[in-house]
C-alpha cells in the first residue's frame, strides 16, 4: 500500500512540474474535459483512495500525524465533491482555471513541493 502512495507523489511531481515547463497541457487539457463526469468521478474517487490510504498507512510515515491529517481532509475534500453535484463541480473547476494563468506555475511549484513531501513521508 505504501508502493501506492509513493507512486501518487511521484505523479505529483511529474504533473506538477509539466505545469511549471508547459502549464497550457495541463490546464487545456481540464478545460477541454472541464463538464465530463470522468472528470468528475477521478476527483472524487482519487481522493477517497488516497485518503484511506494515507489514513491507514499515516503509522508507518516519517509524519504520522501530518500524513494522517492530510488523509482525513482528503476524505473530506471527496465527500463534498460527490456531494455538490456536477454543475457545482463544473462551475467549482472553471472557477479555479480561471487562476490557472496568473497563478499556475505557482501552483505547480507547490503540487511539486506536495509530491516530493509525499515521497519522503513514506520512503
Amino acid at each position: 500500500m505504501t508502493s501506492i502512495i509513493i507512486l501518487f507523489g511521484l505523479l505529483i511531481i511529474l504533473i506538477g512540474s509539466l505545469i511549471l515547463v508547459r502549464p497550457t497541457v495541463v490546464f487545456g487539457y481540464l478545460r477541454r474535459h472541464l463538464g465530463s463526469l470522468q472528470i468528475h468521478v477521478l476527483a472524487v474517487v482519487v481522493r477517497l483512495i488516497i485518503g484511506f490510504l494515507l489514513i491507514a498507512q499515516s503509522g508507518i510515515s516519517r509524519f504520522p500525524f501530518i500524513i494522517e491529517i492530510i488523509g482525513w481532509l482528503s476524505l473530506i475534500a471527496a465527500f463534498i465533491l460527490a456531494a455538490v453535484g456536477r454543475r457545482s463541480f463544473h462551475r467549482l473547476m472553471a472557477w479555479a482555471l480561471s487562476f490557472a494563468k496568473p497563478y499556475g506555475r505557482i501552483g505547480g511549484t507547490l503540487a511539486a513541493a506536495f509530491g516530493v513531501f509525499l515521497v519522503y513521508a513514506f520512503v
